[in-house]
């Protein structure tokens, strides 16, 4: 694993809670939240994420000074996403909060990228494109941040064939999605009382690798 990223950003909306991260839709992604900051270690590793996330929840847990025990939320990227990447990061989040006796906040990933997006200037919304593979695209569509400060979607995740595209000026296509974007995100909506996704992912379409379907009768 080459040296992991790590940046601590301000976040106010946290309060008195202590919040873990975690998105594998796109890289990986860990962050903790805690006394108002955040602090993320990200992995651009496409394809190492269930080696990486034991070691970078530990890093984020010592870069917010904090420990296991005074996480009071956890938040899991729901994608889109492969199959095989995001499902690392979601059973890390289920393993993790079935240990602490929580519960998981589930979120798309997207809108993490999203709130980053919205944040910085955009005012006539945004589109989120993420490489699918197989000649397709992840696509997510947002028109603005409502009065909480969450990104209103006006199309919710997508796959768009790669071929006949046509970008547009307020496209984005992010190298990772923060996971302390997604800690931002989550603390925003428990303060505004809104309810979270689906605790389910999202793949948009069916694994690369299926189970194998029922044996044939064998003739005597």
């Amino acid at each position: 694993m080459s040296a992991p990223l790590i940046r601590k950003v301000e976040a106010p909306e946290l309060g008195q809670r202590v919040m873990l991260a975690i998105d594998t839709s796109l890289g990986t992604s860990v962050a903790v939240g805690a006394s108002g900051w955040i602090a993320e270690v990200s992995s651009d590793d496409p394809r190492g994420h269930a080696e990486h996330i034991g070691t970078l929840i530990a890093q984020a847990l010592a870069a917010a000074t904090t420990d296991a025990s005074s996480i009071t939320d956890v938040v899991a990227g729901m994608g889109p996403g492969p199959f095989t990447g995001l499902r690392v990061g979601i059973a890390a989040a289920h393993a993790f909060a079935v240990g602490r006796g929580l519960s998981v906040l589930p979120l798309v990933s997207h809108d993490a990228a999203a709130l980053d997006l919205l944040e910085t200037g955009a005012i006539s919304g945004v589109r989120v494109v993420q490489d699918a593979k197989r000649r397709e695209l992840f696509v997510t569509e947002y028109s603005a941040l409502d009065w909480a400060g969450v990104p209103v979607r006006s199309a919710d995740p997508h796959l768009v064939p790669r071929e006949g595209y046509v970008s547009v000026s307020n496209e984005a296509r992010p190298e990772r999605v923060s996971a302390a974007a997604l800690v931002r995100l989550a603390a925003r909506m428990l303060a505004a009382g809104r309810e979270f996704e689906a605790d389910r992912a999202l793949y948009l379409r069916q694994p690369d690798v299926m189970p194998p379907s029922a044996p044939k009768p064998v003739t005597p």
